[in-house]
């Protein structure tokens, strides 16, 4: 087997591999007592990204720096932590190893929390053709997408090439699907006009489509219902309970027989585990790991899940947890103090999820709430909103960063981040063979 040598002995400490450095890894590996554990991370990228805000880096709200912060540095003056920065591969539960593309880690307890990735729902076609927004390069890309679409409007041949450009078609009603429409109205009304004066912004149209009965259906119908006028209101146009069919471009074509003709369609529909392979059948449930009260994924004793990609099925939550950051945090808060406390599992406590509320954003003085038994939206939401998010943030460098922008954006309307910085291939980011 080839082992990574570098990686010191943890002598009588216990190995504890965390794979993934998102919501549930970090903080995992934030909690853990490195006294009676070594931790190593492992992820395929070196930073942590605040995935909520993913969308304002996308319509050049915040810079990409502003949301991402190194792991090494969260972990600069922390004994027995290592990070690498590889993929994991495969889990060889009987020789308690993860194989990774740099090579095999030994571990006593493993901890998956690998997120998730967008999903096309079987139509893969769609992956090549539209853009995703689940990491910060995606955002990037995406800015990129949607700044070329108003450079390119500026050379238009004629109405319906300039339709075509301007038109943006966002699939997915959930919370970035709503926010990332509602930062491009935003940008319609207060930045464009500004940039580009010789473009006829009256043609630029933003399309929502949803499958789902109403928007934000995670949230309540109060959340739903203001969302729809907010947006409706501001000018984007719903399509609801309507799917998307196919994507030829330049056409989108929706499950009832409409055609939107645009070069933009952004995909934020939904989402699929990034499960590890290895595992036997049994701890795999629609695709994501399946775990007890414990997070200990089913039929293993030192194989723990966290986050997204972990399913707690219980008469509390028939379905499982959503998929979200408290859920990710939470169970990586509970599995910690059950490691820290003893690895005697009859002394553990249960996981028991306890629903915070939630929040999204849809503009400018505009946002919705659900916390407990209130519910509302407005002006207050939207500070609320801001607060949270800007607490939330890691690194105090990334705070001040944010809070900066936001509130320059609200004073003067316009953050100077609208960059078409295009990336050059290099054979440095292909593997050598």
């Amino acid at each position: 087997m080839n082992y990574i040598t570098n990686i010191p002995d943890p002598g009588e400490k216990k190995r504890l591999v965390i794979i993934g450095g998102g919501f549930a890894g970090l903080e995992l590996a934030k909690k853990i007592n490195k006294k009676q554990y070594q931790v190593v991370l492992i992820d395929k990228n070196n930073y942590y990204q605040f995935q909520p805000l993913f969308y304002q880096v996308a319509t050049s709200g915040l810079e990409p720096s502003s949301i991402s912060y190194p792991h090494r540095k969260s972990f600069q003056k922390t004994k027995n932590f290592h990070f690498r920065m590889c993929e994991a591969e495969l889990v060889i539960p009987e020789e308690k190893c993860v194989r990774t593309n740099i090579g095999n880690i030994k571990y006593d307890y493993l901890a998956i929390s690998t997120g998730c990735d967008t999903n096309y729902f079987g139509n893969d076609s769609l992956k090549d053709s539209t853009f995703a927004l689940k990491s910060v390069s995606e955002s990037l890309l995406l800015r990129n997408r949607i700044l070329l679409s108003f450079e390119e409007a500026l050379s238009a041949k004629d109405e319906e090439e300039l339709k075509e450009i301007l038109s943006f078609v966002i699939v997915g009603g959930g919370a970035t699907g709503v926010e990332l429409a509602g930062a491009l109205a935003d940008m319609k009304k207060s930045i464009l006009p500004k940039d580009y004066p010789e473009t006829d912004f009256s043609k630029m149209e933003i399309h929502l489509v949803d499958a789902s009965p109403r928007l934000l259906f995670a949230m309540s119908e109060n959340a739903s219902d203001g969302a729809a006028k907010t947006l409706e209101k501001r000018g984007v146009i719903i399509h609801q309970e309507i799917s998307v069919k196919s994507y030829e471009k330049p056409f989108v074509e929706l499950s009832n027989g409409t055609k939107l003709r645009t070069r933009n369609v952004f995909w934020v529909a939904g989402v699929k585990p990034n499960s590890l392979k290895g595992l036997e059948e049994a701890a795999y449930n629609r695709g994501r790991l399946a775990i007890n009260e414990y997070n200990q994924i089913q039929g293993y004793d030192d194989i723990f899940a966290i986050g997204d990609t972990a399913l707690l099925i219980s008469d509390s939550s028939p379905k499982g947890h959503p998929q979200v950051a408290q859920v990710a945090l939470q169970m990586a808060r509970r599995l910690a103090k059950n490691l820290n406390h003893t690895t005697d599992l009859n002394k553990w406590e249960k996981f028991i999820y306890i629903d915070k509320g939630s929040l999204a954003t849809i503009g400018r003085h505009a946002a919705v709430a659900d916390l407990g038994k209130f519910r509302f939206g407005g002006w207050f939401a939207w500070w609320l909103w801001l607060f949270i998010h800007i607490v939330s943030i890691v690194g105090m460098r990334n705070k001040v960063s944010i809070f900066i922008d936001w509130v320059w954006s609200y004073l003067n309307y316009d953050v100077s981040l609208r960059l078409f910085i295009r990336p050059k291939f290099n054979k440095m980011y292909t593997k050598e063979e």
